[in-house]
This record gives structure tokens, sequence and C-alpha cells, in this order.
């Protein structure tokens, strides 16, 4: 066993060991469900931020910095754009809701705002796209324990599930809040001092610049035909409407902890979004023949050959830290509509507190398995990520936002705005071929789709209640 992986292995138990410990004080649904509402803005702003910084963040971002250069910001950037709407409009509003009818999840929102129906259609399409998320977050982290260390791919993806699925089943949002809290510790500190430390190994910008061919737009903040503004169409709305984010912002104390907490995440964000992308093109220095899958070694090209063995190992732990907090938050939102969603509400609507605990530990465990399973078989973080995020967005965008601003769309609205907008999401991408980058997208297509829908369901709804 090599040093940097006896060093992260024990970092990795250390993790199971503080959820394992938190999650001993959670003895109910709504603590596990919610954190009993008493998230302050530094837990609340840790948690959000330390899942917005994944896989895609670290690891897919730097493989787009290593192809595109700087274009790549509009991975991170658009999540950034996203959290920041959130904490200012979405996340107080929906959090007065959620407190005034004691909401727990989306799909309790959705069925008190529309019908069942929405709530069930909300709930599986979470079920159909969770495991692709939690599954790049695996990949991520297999590539880098590949790559530093020399675990096989499988193996390491079976190593981060572990690890996540355990501390996250032992106590919820409470345990996920603490552990998040340590884990953006080590992620600050050990991506942002590699950059420097990089960049003078590397021998300085210059070394970078010669990497790239004549014809390159790598110091394009728009690409044409790589990353641009485009990626804010299906990045924006993810991370504005995300079960897994809006159910943390249920756990706020307040509105001002979600205004503080959130919007210094997505901040934060903001200026993160810049330090994998350069990170990735560093890598070029050391090995410019990665193209397709392969840039996805990309960082850990820079974290073993551009970084002395402790820095190498302390932004290899980083790594680590961000995909495992965000493999976290798909669990919560996977296991929280499995137990309330679903088993509470259509299956056991008598069921007791201590049952849908039970349950949502059940389906936690499900959950890491099913990613765990998955990541053996996709092989490109950005690949999964762009179906999740552009699923997300089309099926719940329109009915979350809209719900907020028209009260008085009936109740078919919004299922028929989830299934619109995942119609026209799959037409776009199956009939048409719309290209992924591109402004004309499936994920535009789908967004407009589902916004139609939703529009002639509410009017139609409108004039049947006048005609009444």
């Amino acid at each position: 066993m090599t040093t940097e992986l006896a060093l992260v292995l024990g970092y990795a138990l250390g993790l199971v060991a503080l959820g394992i410990l938190i999650g001993r004080r959670v003895g109910s649904a709504k603590q596990f469900f919610v954190a009993g509402r008493s998230l302050g803005p530094v837990l609340l702003g840790a948690t959000l931020l330390a899942a917005n910084i994944g896989a895609g963040s670290t690891v897919g971002a730097a493989a787009l910095g290593y192809e595109y250069g700087i274009s790549a910001w509009w991975w991170v950037g658009s999540a950034g754009i996203g959290t920041l709407l959130l904490a200012f409009w979405v996340g107080p509003a929906i959090w007065q809701t959620a407190r005034d009818h004691d909401l727990l999840t989306v799909g309790d929102y959705l069925e008190w705002r529309y019908d069942a129906r929405a709530r069930f259609t909300a709930t599986l399409l979470l079920w159909a796209i969770s495991p692709a998320v939690l599954a790049a977050q695996l990949i991520a982290v297999a590539f880098i324990l590949n790559a530093v260390a020399g675990v096989p791919l499988l193996w390491g993806a079976v190593i981060a599930g572990v690890v996540v699925t355990v501390y996250f089943t032992a106590g919820g949002l409470v345990s996920s809040a603490w552990v998040n809290l340590v884990q953006l510790v080590v992620l600050g500190i050990g991506l942002v001092v590699a950059i420097p430390v990089v960049a003078d190994r590397a021998g300085g910008w210059s070394a970078v610049v010669s990497t790239y061919g004549l014809e390159a737009e790598f110091d394009a903040l728009v690409h044409s035909y790589g990353p641009g503004w485009h990626y804010a169409i299906f990045l924006v709305p993810a991370f504005m409407v995300s079960p897994g984010l809006l159910q943390k912002v249920y756990g706020a104390r307040d509105p001002r902890a979600i205004r503080l907490g959130v919007g210094i995440a997505g901040i934060a964000l903001l200026l993160f979004a810049a330090v994998p992308v350069y990170l990735g093109m560093y890598g070029r220095v050391w090995d410019s023949s990665l193209v397709g899958d392969a840039t996805s070694f990309a960082l850990p090209t820079v974290l073993t050959l551009g970084m002395p063995l402790l820095l190498g190992t302390l932004g290899l732990a980083a790594v680590f830290s961000a995909e495992i907090s965000s493999a976290d938050a798909v669990l919560f939102m996977f296991s929280t509509s499995l137990s309330e969603d679903l088993y509470r509400r259509f299956v056991n609507p008598d069921a007791s507190d201590a049952e849908v605990l039970r349950v949502a530990r059940v389906g936690a465990i499900l959950g890491g398995v099913a990613g765990t399973a998955l990541a053996v078989g996709l092989g490109s973080v950005i690949t999964a990520l762009r179906i999740f995020y552009g699923l997300l967005s089309v099926g719940l965008f329109v009915p979350v936002i809209g719900g907020l601003l028209w009260r008085r769309a009936g109740g078919a609205a919004g299922v028929v705005a989830t299934l619109g907008g995942i119609t026209g999401y799959l037409v776009g991408h199956l009939v048409f071929d719309l290209p992924a980058r591109a402004a004309l997208s499936p994920a535009s297509l789908g967004l407009a789709v589902s916004a139609t829908a939703f529009l002639v369901a509410g009017l139609a709804a409108t004039d049947k209640a006048r005609a009444a």
C-alpha cells in the first residue's frame, strides 16, 4: 500500500467515524430529513457548497479545462449563478412554505402545490436519474485513486460508495452537514494551495500556452464549439431546484441563514470555478496527449507529477472530499424521496416516524449500491452529469418555480410540466440529435416544452374555475 493511499484511507475512516458519531443523536425522521430546521448560515453554507463542489467541479471541470481552456469556467460558474438565485429568491420563498406546512421533501411541496400526481411523477424522475450523478462522483474518486495509488477503478468506486453510504445512513442531513464542514476545509486548503505550487513546477503560464495549437481558443471565455454561456441553460436551473439542495435549505433555521449561508456559497463557487480549470490546463505540461474520456486523468496527472508527495496527497484528499460530499447530497435526495414521497404517501400512510426513518436509511443503502454498480459501466464524469442535470432541469424547474410565481395554476399543471419537459429533452436528443453544447439543445427544448405545457394547463384550469 502506498503512502498516499494509506493517508486517504485513514482520512476516509475519519469521515465515517464522525458521521456515525453525529448520527447517534438522530432519532427522528424530521432530524434525518431537515436537521430539525436548525442549521445556521455556517453549516448550511458549508453543506450547500460541499454538495456543489463534486465530480463535475473538480475532475470534470479540469478535463474540460485541459481540452478547451478557460471557457470551462462556465461549468462551475453556472452552478454559482444558480446558487445565488437560490439564496436570494427561491430558497427563502420555499423555506417559508415548507415551515408553514411542515414539508420535508420537494415531493411534499409539489403535492401541496399541485396534487399527488405531481409528487409521484417527480419521485419516479429522481429515482431514474439519481444513480447517474452518484455514479459520476464515484467514477471521479476511482480515477483519482487509480492514477495516484494504482487502485483498480472498480475498487476505487466501491471504496467511495461505502464511505458515503455509511456516514450518510447514520445521520442524514445532520451527519452530512458536519462531515461536509470538515470536507470543505480540506478541499479549500488542498486545491487552492495547489495552484501556485503547480504553476511554479510547470514553468509558468507560458509553458501551458505552448501546449495548445495556434488555432486553439484556450484563452476565450466562450469557446466556439466547446464550453460557453449555453452551459447556464441546463446548469443554472438545476442548481436552483435540485431536491438535494432545496431540502438542505428546508433545514435552515430562518431566511437570514439562507441568504447569508447560501449566498456566500454562491460567491465561493464563482471564485472557485477557475481553480480546477487552471489545474487541468497545467496538466497539459506533463501530458498533452489525453483525448476523449482519458481527459478525466488531467487532474490526477497534476496531483501526481505536478506536486510534491505531501501536497499531492493533500490535493488527493481534497478531491476525495469533493466527490464524497456531492455523493451524500444524491443519497439524501434518493432516500428521502423513497421514504417520504413513496412509502409514507402511497404505501403506508399510517407509518410511524421510526418506520419512515428506517425506510430512509434502507433507501440510502440501496441508492449507494445502485450508484456504485452504475459507476462501473459509465466511463465519463461529464457524460453522467450532463444526463442528470439536463433531466433534472427540464423535469423540475418549471413546476417548482411556476408554483412560486403562479399560485392559481391547476393541479394538472405540475405533472404536465414535468412530463412535457422530459419529452422535449428526449425528442431533442433522440429525434433531432441536438448538440448538448449549444443554445438550441435538448435541455433548452425541454424547458420550452415544459413551460408551454405548464402555461396551457394553468390557463385551462383558470378558465374552468371562472366558468364554475
